[in-house]
């Protein structure tokens, strides 16, 4: 592949188009803000309502699709060609999908919160079926025959008498650059062809074949390799380093510093690996033991200044009744890639093309243009996959890093790998909380009593200011941090799903949001929705206990939500709870994501070894309701992956740090869920929702599969353990209490 910035940008095809740079609403995950809807229109039609911004037709009749969201593992590629496909009655052969650029796509913010099937393939849905309205109406026209007597079907359009019209024959050069319309004739589920079918993901043959399939495997021609240097520690300043010993190295393009920002760019990636030690070594740094305490995290966080908000007051507090009560807290965790963060970087005509697996490309263009003091139309981003990235990892100071270096060797393309001690230290971590409930449940099974507080600094780091991203710190004339952001409800942050959704009559829900962030953090997947849940799914069984209630029976007497109740005991009939005596213990949980979104409940069974205190999952069973399905596969596949994450978080991960510098540097140092630890058996049962929305899935598990995991660890050993990871050592030290 060639990739020059005056090659991609001349793309495949012609449409140039304009996107609104409106203020955004009220801070979300996704960047894009919440409120009132400015036209009126479905998903992210609202933002960009051409129709040819996510729909164009090639003169032959192949199709592209645009989408500005991006691949990050979750098959939305497949997913949004299937609906596109559905809607416009043309085959998936003939679709193809671009996906999250700044030259090609709307804006759609980041890839995040579990919002993009829910936002681009609600547009795009919409937009395909008006497409295939203008279609079928251009086609009435030239036949003369109203358009009640056409009908789409196979990239054409058919009339009587055997009329046949093929799209790439219909299409005009202004035909599809209409503004979407409010209303669409949508396809009935009971008409469905492709939506609602397990087709084959396209993204998976390479990833399984050794092909080029993420941002580390592209070799474009001229590449040039390169390395960052980063300070050992939080705050470390560069006293000295020897930075024309290593430019005389053979190999060697040029040695980079401005501040403390130090890199090296060679013609061969080893070169640039042994000219970036050589430069670690002649590095001398000032460090200054800035972090707290990691035994002591959770009173760090508390004894930190706060903004305090009561997200929920529902009627009085102090009800009587068996008290339960506890203190949940999770370390920071990392996001784990097991490919470490990449980009590649070309500088030409004093601008700047940067391929990226930045989960938002157009926040990160506005980054970049700041940090690079450039114009945004002379700064391109293309999203490239990654080898891993759920939440902001590394990629967008990669991105930084490379743009930065390619800006000292224009002409040539700049590829930037991080190393994985890099990774592991300097990546935004998901932040350490402390969440505390107490409760009351009544003789009879009633809660009377709910408070809930979480303390929790801010989930959400991502560029847009240029200050977000290492680089920016690190240079001679530094940017200022970027400000903490603590995201709006009803979707929220570290308070994310920390509104319970049982109908509880007394229930007081506190955030104690903490702008001060000890070590860095920003976005990880749920964000703070897995400790919430889990705090608010293990108090719940607890009360269930006290009151001598079925905990599956308890949940359901709490619930109002009939499509709650709905995947609550599907899971238990599947799971078969209550049916005979369990081998080992047993937990159940459940919680729909953000309390806006996709429903799931969890039933776990597990053996715990009482000399080792290993816990072995033997059996996990989940049942989901996600709205319309479009890919039952890619929904099962999106539960059974973040009932893996869950579970490598409830049992190993937790990012250590003395009190200068992150020390987990290694695998060795922070352990991740291993192939002897996976779950023997996982079930996805889906319940079903044709012709409803479309409800994101893709973050719907880390929190019941968890809490259910907790609650399973609980009913084997007898002891409530409330503070994560809960490790073999911990477990034995409980039973050995």
């Amino acid at each position: 592949m060639t990739l020059s910035r005056r090659t991609v940008l001349a793309g495949t095809g012609a449409l140039v188009l304009a996107f609104s740079l409106a203020p955004a609403r009220a801070q979300t995950e996704t960047g894009k803000g919440e409120g009132p809807r400015k036209r009126g229109l479905p998903g992210s039609l609202d933002d960009t309502p051409r129709l040819d911004s996510w729909i164009r037709v090639g003169p032959d009749g192949a199709v592209t699709v645009l989408t500005g969201k991006a691949e990050l593992g979750q098959g939305l590629k497949t997913a949004l060609l299937q609906i596109a496909a559905e809607e416009l009655k043309a085959p998936l052969t003939r679709l193809s999908l671009v996906t999250a650029d700044t030259g090609r796509t709307a804006d759609e913010g980041y890839t995040a919160a579990s919002h993009s099937v829910q936002d681009s393939g609600t547009a795009i849905r919409h937009a395909a079926a008006q497409v295939r309205a203008l279609l079928i109406a251009e086609a009435a026209g030239r036949l003369g025959v109203p358009a009640e007597r056409l009908r789409a079907e196979d990239g054409a359009v058919l009339g009587p008498g055997g009329a046949r019209i093929g799209y790439g024959d219909l299409v005009t050069d202004a035909l599809l650059t209409a503004e979407a319309q409010t209303a669409s004739s949508l396809t009935p589920a009971a008409e469905y062809a492709v939506l609602g079918r397990p087709v084959p993901r396209i993204d998976i043959p390479a990833k399984v074949t050794g092909g080029a399939a993420y941002i580390q495997d592209l070799r474009p021609p001229g590449l040039l390799h390169a390395r960052v240097v980063r300070p050992p520690s939080y705050g470390a300043v560069l006293i000295e380093v020897d930075a024309a010993a290593v430019e005389r190295l053979p190999g060697v393009v040029k040695v980079v510093r401005d501040g403390t920002f130090l890199g090296v760019v060679a013609e061969g990636e080893w070169t640039a690996i042994k000219a970036m030690r050589r430069l670690a070594a002649s590095a001398r740094w000032r460090e200054t033991a800035s972090l707290p305490d990691a035994a002591a995290l959770p009173d760090a966080l508390r004894a930190l200044p706060s903004r305090d908000s009561t997200i929920l007051e529902r009627g009085a507090a102090g009800g009587a009744g068996t008290v339960v009560e506890g203190t949940f807290t999770r370390p920071y965790l990392a996001h784990g890639s097991i490919g470490p963060s990449c980009a590649i970087a070309e500088w030409q005509d004093g601008g700047v093309t940067v391929w990226s697996h930045s989960q938002g490309v157009f926040p990160l263009r506005r980054a970049l243009a700041g940090l690079l003091h450039l114009p945004h139309d002379k700064v391109r981003c293309i999203h490239a996959e990654g080898a891993g990235c759920y939440g902001q990892n590394g990629a967008d100071d990669a991105a930084a890093d490379a743009a930065l270096l390619a800006r000292a060797v224009p002409g040539r393309p700049v590829r930037v790998q991080w190393m994985r001690e890099q990774e592991h230290a300097w990546e935004p971590f998901g932040p350490g909380m402390v969440a505390s409930v107490r409760a009351a449940v009544t003789p009879d099974g009633r809660v009377a009593d709910w408070t809930h507080e979480v303390w929790s600094p801010s989930h959400m780091m991502r560029p847009g200011p240029p200050g977000a991203l290492l680089a920016a710190r690190e240079i001679a004339e530094p940017f200022p941090p970027a400000p903490p952001v603590a995201l709006a409800q009803p979707e929220g942050g570290g308070d994310r799903n920390a509104i319970p959704l049982y109908a509880f009559p007394n229930a007081r829900v506190v955030h104690h949001f903490l702008p001060e962030m000890p070590l860095r953090g920003s976005s990880m997947r749920s964000l703070g929705g897995y400790l919430n849940v889990m705090a608010i799914e293990s108090t719940v069984d607890d009360l269930a206990r006290a009151a001598g209630w079925d905990p599956v029976a308890f949940r359901l007497r709490h619930l109002t939500d009939a499509r709650a109740g709905a995947v609550v005991e599907a899971a238990a009939k599947r799971f078969g709870w209550g049916r005979g005596p369990a081998r080992a213990g047993r937990g159940f949980a459940f919680a729909r994501y953000k309390n806006l979104e996709a429903y799931c409940a969890v039933a776990v069974e597990v053996a715990v070894d009482r000399e080792t205190g290993r816990v072995g999952i033997e059996r996990v069973v989940a049942a989901v309701d996600t709205g319309e399905v479009v890919n039952p596969d890619g929904v099962a596949n999106q539960i059974e992956g973040g009932i893996l994450q869950a579970a490598s978080w409830t049992l190993f991960e937790r990012v250590a740090f003395d009190r200068t510098r992150v020390t987990s540097v290694d695998w060795s140092a922070y352990p991740i869920l291993r192939f002897s630890a996976v779950p023997r058996s996982v079930e996805v049962h889906i319940v079903a929702q044709p012709d409803q929305p479309f409800l994101g899935v893709a973050e719907a598990a880390q929190g019941p599969a968890g809490a259910a995991l907790a609650n399973a660890i609980r009913d084997a050993t007898g002891y409530r353990l409330r503070d994560l990871p809960l490790t073999a050592g911990r477990i034995k030290a409980a039973l050995g209490a």
